[in-house]
């Protein structure tokens, strides 16, 4: 399987977003990819939600998905939407969810992100994702012609029972977008993907966002590509492009077969806590 990653800074104009992803499309056709990996929040960054609000829409109206669809089609290849920001969420909120579509422009899965991040940083930084984002219920795994992709976004990346389910569905690709801060960029992206791959004995294809946005935030970029064993086989850096990447999906059984952890596993109860 050959595999694009798009590396971007997504920014505020929903149409140049929409026109952009159609753009990586077509260059990862031209690049000899079988599918496309966009990250987390592909069609829309903007912390100003009021702002925001004005420009986002229900799945049947979105610009980005609809660009994304008919460029899959015309170009022949899979694509994975890491995310878009829809309406339609519990409560009136938004949901943040990701998307495969097919070579013929078609919606194989639908994944709304589960782990909402609602957080202080030390920098000052403060996120209340879930004031927004009404989160996801259930774990998706998809088949394509290269194996089963299991979905996540982003700060699922540090809830291991998530990648649990989906190895344990049959997932030998993990698919990670993100738009990951700099500060838990720099301290965690790198080791939480390595581990994840090495726990499922899977790939792991990590799109990021990267660099200053136009909503004056700043994202840690360095979309990977990790093998069963743990090793990364592409770090794109901090550089907005697109990347390409090999994965011999030979390489799965390999693993397994020289670390069989998930054939070792058994059902855990809640810990027991001595007097």
């Amino acid at each position: 399987m050959r595999a694009a990653i798009f590396q971007t800074t997504t920014g505020i104009d929903p149409a140049c977003n929409a026109d952009a992803l159609a753009a990586a499309v077509a260059n990862a056709r031209a690049g000899g990819a079988d599918m496309l990996f966009t990250p987390e929040m592909s069609g829309l960054i903007d912390r100003d939600r009021k702002r925001a609000s004005a420009s986002i829409r229900d799945e049947e109206s979105d610009p980005a998905l609809a660009a994304v669809r008919h460029a899959a089609a015309k170009a022949g290849i899979w694509v994975h939407v890491g995310s878009l920001a829809l309406a339609g969420g519990e409560g009136g909120r938004f949901v943040n969810r990701g998307f495969v579509i097919d070579d013929t422009g078609a919606i194989r899965a639908r994944y709304d992100k589960i782990h909402l991040f609602d957080v202080d940083l030390p920098t000052g930084e403060s996120w209340r994702e879930s004031a927004a984002y009404a989160p996801g219920a259930r774990a998706v795994a998809v088949e394509t012609p290269w194996g089963r992709i299991g979905l996540s976004i982003c700060y699922d990346m540090r809830f291991p029972d998530l990648y649990r389910a989906l190895s344990d569905a049959g997932a030998t690709i993990l698919a990670v977008p993100a738009a990951f801060t700099v500060p838990t960029g720099r301290a965690h992206w790198h080791i939480l993907l390595r581990a994840r791959a090495i726990e499922a004995g899977a790939f792991v294809i990590a799109a990021a966002q990267t660099g200053r946005h136009e909503d004056g935030r700043e994202t840690y970029g360095h979309s990977l590509a990790i093998d069963p064993w743990g090793d990364v086989l592409l770090d794109m850096g901090g550089v907005p492009e697109i990347g390409f990447v090999d994965l011999d999906m030979a390489r799965i059984a390999d693993v397994r077969g020289r670390v069989p952890a998930l054939a070792h596993r058994r059902p855990i109860g809640p810990a027991e806590v001595a007097a």
